[in-house]
């Protein structure tokens, strides 16, 4: 059912590239036609319309990794740096929950600590939608931020970082093995504001790997059965991956570095002052409107990191 739906929304969306190149056409005969050249605005509307989409299925096409099509869990940690970090990592939480509601995407908190003073220290979100790991996965890395910060009095330019990880949601059932002396499972309160299932119990669950010290967290579930087994299930995908992303620097004979988050490992950076720019360091696509990019206007970084694979 799953696959039947992909495809009817393949074919309705080429259906409607097909519908807006013909109303394109009709529009420009129209004005050959009748001399009128007031139909040029029309026009140029209507074209504009045809290619915002035609781009849009375009990159649609470049997801074509095994696990492209998979939800999305998207995890922001907050950098050295205290509450300005935090107050970071919660603004970054926003932009991809607007992103989320722009794409027609679902979200889940699955687990969120709450920053000292102000933000989030970590927060993992769920996004549920057809590629959603296919556009996503463009985001992992370190996320640099420049501002005058609201934290401090003296009015001075700071600069934090947060990193995101993103990582699919595989349904199926891997074929990952982990044993019980590898791992240790905490139980501990929900940090939610409360409601019939959220800070009555410890059912909130923490995964820690040893050998690889991937540490999972989920407090979203309504019983802690059923946070461990989402646990789990994240535990077995990052592994998973892990394993794919080692076997491909073999093959490669390259060894991927592991980043801190700090300077010169980010992936992006949003200045707001002395000037107001977001600039992606891979691919060097850049905004001056740092605003419709916190509001989750990310399309311009994502489908740039896609096209760049190609």
């Amino acid at each position: 059912m799953k696959e039947l739906k992909e495809l009817k929304s393949a074919r309705e969306s080429f259906e409607n590239l097909k519908e807006k190149y013909e109303d394109v056409e009709t529009l420009i005969e129209m004005g050959y036609e009748e001399n009128d050249p007031e139909l040029i605005g029309e026009v140029e509307e209507a074209l504009n319309s045809f290619i915002t989409l035609f781009e849009e299925i375009r990159i649609a096409t470049l997801l074509s990794g095994e696990y492209d099509n998979c939800n999305a869990i998207l995890t922001l940690h907050a950098g050295a740096g205290g509450t300005e970090s935090c107050d970071w990592a919660s603004m970054l939480c926003r932009m991809y929950q607007r992103y989320a509601e722009k794409k027609g995407f679902q979200v889940e908190m699955l687990d969120f600590l709450d920053g000292e003073e102000a933000g989030l220290k970590s927060v993992t979100l769920q996004i549920n939608g057809e590629n959603a790991y296919g556009y996503l996965k463009s985001e992992h890395g370190v996320h640099r931020l420049v501002r005058i910060s609201p934290f401090n009095a003296a009015g001075k330019r700071q600069t934090s970082f947060v990193s995101c990880d993103v990582m699919p949601e595989i349904e199926e059932d891997l074929d990952v093995e982990i044993a019980d002396e590898d791992i240790r499972i905490d139980t501990y309160r929900s940090s939610g504001a409360g409601g019939q299932h959220i800070n009555k119990t410890s059912s909130a669950i923490r995964i820690t790997h040893f050998p690889t010290g991937i540490v999972v967290q989920c407090q979203n579930e309504r019983s802690q059965h059923m946070n461990k087994d989402k646990a789990m299930q994240m535990l077995k995908a990052k592994l998973y991956l892990l394993k794919q992303q080692e076997n491909q620097e073999k093959e490669s004979g390259i060894r991927g570095e592991q980043k801190e988050i700090g300077w010169g490992s980010q992936i992006r950076s949003y200045v707001m002052q002395p000037y107001t720019m977001v600039k992606d360091h891979r691919t060097n696509a850049e905004t001056g409107n740092v605003d419709a990019v916190l509001n989750g206007d990310i399309d311009l970084f994502i489908n740039e990191y896609l096209k760049m694979g190609v």
